[in-house]
């Protein structure tokens, strides 16, 4: 029977990783597990910063529909305040213009952090002439009956 010479040099002892190979391989790893701790931490930071938008269109959203709501013809003006939301200080400024259309005004509301200068997401909307509350309704019920009797 003829004895394996695998893993053993011809003096009989076993071979095995140089310290420079060694070296060169753990070299190598650190390089890529740093790009791995390089794309979560983009990824991390996209997150956050998608978060950030969002939250602050919410704010947005809200102040324009607080607008509408209050029901009365907004004066062309600016306003700010501050607001919490989602355990962050939020700051925000309305700014109502004209449109060129009789009653119909725009609204333009900038939010940002309240600890940063940075404007995070700015969302436009309208405002017009206030309504009769409920009026939008009674005329949706009688198209609806003038609708389901002609059918």
């Amino acid at each position: 029977m003829k004895k394996s010479s695998v893993g053993t040099s011809r003096g009989g002892t076993s071979r095995g990783f140089t310290l420079i190979e060694v070296m060169v391989a753990m070299a190598i790893a650190a390089l890529g597990l740093a790009a791995v701790a390089a794309s979560i931490s983009q990824m991390v930071d996209a997150g956050v910063a998608m978060q950030q938008r969002t939250y602050a269109s919410w704010i947005a959203h809200n102040k324009i529909a607080e607008l509408r709501l209050a029901n009365v013809i907004p004066d062309v003006s600016e306003s700010s305040g501050d607001t919490t939301y989602a355990n962050r200080e939020w700051t925000w400024r309305a700014t109502v213009s004209e449109t060129g259309v009789e009653n119909l005004f725009r609204v333009d509301v900038q939010v940002g952090l309240a600890d940063g200068d940075e404007n995070i997401r700015t969302v436009t909307g309208f405002i017009g002439e206030p309504g009769v509350p409920g009026q939008a309704n009674l005329v949706w019920i009688n198209n609806s009956l003038a609708i389901g009797a002609s059918e």
